[in-house]
């Protein structure tokens, strides 16, 4: 334990006592909604600090012990800790803003690092983002004339960082930059009105959860780049073509919240469902922002509600004439969950014809890149021959894409794929890294970074990934099985790791069968092994011949190569020894 002493700017900074004691009050609030692990990381890194081992606070330490990572772990790679410091930061300025008013002690982790700082209150800077959250946060019944003129100066310095960013940004923002470039008329974009949420129950709680669960929903609409969000639905605008409206419901301490989604052109309701929580056992504002992300990604992820009643109206875009950036958006995404070959060709045709129509638009390139890196990835699934210009027509779609809006996550996630399948994997992982980040909750760039991930090797950080995308039920059936089925594959648990690739596509896939079929050799299946082993050869003969250059193609350790090929050789199948160099 140490005493109070005078830091370099001559602040008195608090004792180790009080720290501790602060971290306790924080833990014990029910204000501050953070997970188990980020409270352990919480408590972790503060303790270091107390103990004079705050060198050693970086991601890779703090992904070990408070994590359970393994030794492995790639920080470059794998966010986790990054994104867990993130929701710390969050959660401590809540806390501070509604429970800890009054607390002396300021605990917060600067971003950037992971190193916490303490401060008394009275030397800390102000912890709002917002004048509105201030205000609210402030007892309307204090009348202290120093807190007063403090909070003045709060706000001017609140005032000039807000009109300094917006300068910079204005600055500093290209021509092309995604979040200030007007969409094209061309894209056709969905656009939704999010009324007020209505309210049933207690006035002062259902007003304020209502109130925040319409703001978190909006939040969340508004980062994905496919929906334009209107959030004022008193201004009339018929060009909307849906409308999200919301009520909540409060009994006690019991909470409903109903949500539907209507479609404005015939008055349909394509989406509906309820949620309940427990005021008594749950955070507030925990509860409004996971209702919301389960009603955001319901609606607004590429395989939900908007994307597939608008899939159902544009059938074939060729046919009808349309093939707008969006109309083609949703073709790649039908695609997708059928993946055939007719729906592959469909989907290729309409993306080149958009990308010539419309060349600035860089999700049309980046699904382009995608498409025909599938010529190769899928090519014993989509019938299509394997070929060199398929992964030079991939490099040169996803480099348009990325020269017109490097940090859309849609652009990140075809680069990721396409530097991976060119073996460039820190490339690839750094981009699905940036995806990921800039939305955990988009469950296709969480689903496909998992699965790179796991191929690289880092199979717990990318099966935890995998496992959020099969739960979230989206994506092509059987394609997210596989990768659990090699998940447990890899982590030696063969019966489970049957039982998932049972679940796969094998009917339409060889690769899956293939997977199959080194999980039985490894379990001593010889016999179901054998008729794999004859339908693969029947259905696949190319890839039996091929087997070792597709299966490095995919797993990028040595270790797990042989792992898998181990497999195949004990179900009698004859592997081709290494290219000599």
């Amino acid at each position: 334990m140490r005493s109070a002493k005078i830091n370099a700017f001559n602040i008195v900074e608090p004792t180790a006592d009080e720290i501790c004691r602060q971290v306790e009050r924080i833990l014990g609030s029910e204000e501050f909604h953070a997970p188990k692990r980020g409270r352990n990381f919480l408590e972790f890194v503060v303790n270091e600090t107390l103990a004079g081992r705050s060198d050693f606070l970086k991601a890779f330490t703090i992904a070990n012990v408070v994590f359970g990572r393994e030794a492995s772990f790639d920080p470059q790679n794998d966010p986790v800790v990054r994104i867990e410091a993130g929701r710390i930061r969050k959660a401590l300025e809540r806390y501070y803003l509604v429970a800890g008013r009054t607390d002396e002690v300021v605990i917060t982790v600067p971003k950037g690092r992971y190193v916490p700082h303490f401060a008394y209150a009275r030397d800390a800077a102000p912890t709002t983002t917002a004048q509105e959250e201030f205000q609210a946060a402030e007892p309307a019944h204090r009348d202290n004339s120093l807190v007063k003129t403090w909070r003045l100066v709060q706000l001017a310095i609140l005032g000039l960082g807000i009109a300094l960013a917006a300068a910079l940004t204005f600055a500093m923002s290209s021509p092309r930059d995604p979040l200030i470039e007007p969409s094209p008329v061309a894209a056709s974009e969905p656009k939704v009105i999010v009324e007020f949420f209505a309210e049933n129950g207690a006035a002062d709680t259902g007003s304020n959860i209502a109130r925040g669960m319409r703001d978190d929903v909006i939040g969340q609409l508004a980062r994905s780049n496919e929906i334009v969000v209107v959030a004022d639905p008193l201004r009339s605008d018929a060009s909307a073509d849906f409308m999200l409206q919301g009520n909540v419901q409060l009994d006690g301490n019991r909470l409903r919240a109903a949500a539907r989604l209507v479609r404005q052109s015939d008055g349909v309701v394509i989406w509906a469902n309820n949620f309940d929580a427990d005021l008594g056992a749950e955070n507030k504002l925990e509860i409004q922002g996971n209702i919301a992300r389960q009603i955001v990604n319901s609606i607004a992820q590429p395989y939900g509600a908007i994307f597939q009643s608008d899939a159902n109206v544009i059938a074939d875009p060729a046919q009808r004439g349309d093939e707008s950036a969006y109309a083609c958006t949703l073709v790649y995404y039908s695609y997708r969950q059928n993946m055939t070959a007719r729906s592959h060709a469909t989907a290729r045709e309409c993306l080149q014809k958009a990308t010539r129509h419309f060349p600035d638009n860089a999700v049309t390139w980046a699904l382009l890149s995608v498409v025909y890196l599938d010529e190769i990835r899928f090519r014993y699934k989509l019938g299509t021959p394997s070929s060199a210009p398929s992964l030079k027509l991939a490099t040169a779609a996803v480099d348009r894409a990325v020269s017109l809006a490097p940090h859309n996550r849609r652009v990140l996630q075809a680069m990721m794929m396409v530097n991976f399948y060119m073996g460039d994997i820190d490339k690839a992982l750094k981009a699905g890294t940036a995806a990921y980040s800039a939305d955990p909750d988009d469950v296709e760039v969480a689903g496909e970074y998992g699965f790179r991930l796991a191929l690289s090797g880092k199979w717990q950080s990318g099966c935890e990934l995998l496992s959020i995308a099969l739960n979230r039920g989206v994506g092509a059936e059987g394609y997210y099985e596989v990768g659990m089925a090699l998940c447990a594959f890899m982590k030696g648990n063969v019966e489970e790791a049957e039982q998932w690739s049972r679940k796969s596509d094998l009917e339409s896939n060889p690769m899956h069968r293939l997977v199959l079929l080194s999980i039985l050799g490894t379990a001593g299946k010889v016999n179901e092994a054998k008729q794999e082993e004859d339908w693969l050869d029947m259905h696949a003969p190319s890839l039996m011949v091929n087997i070792r250059e597709e299966v490095s193609l995919r797993l990028q350790r040595p270790e797990d190569q042989e792992r898998f090929l181990d497999g195949l050789r004990a179900a009698g199948v004859v592997v081709s020894a290494p290219s000599v160099r």
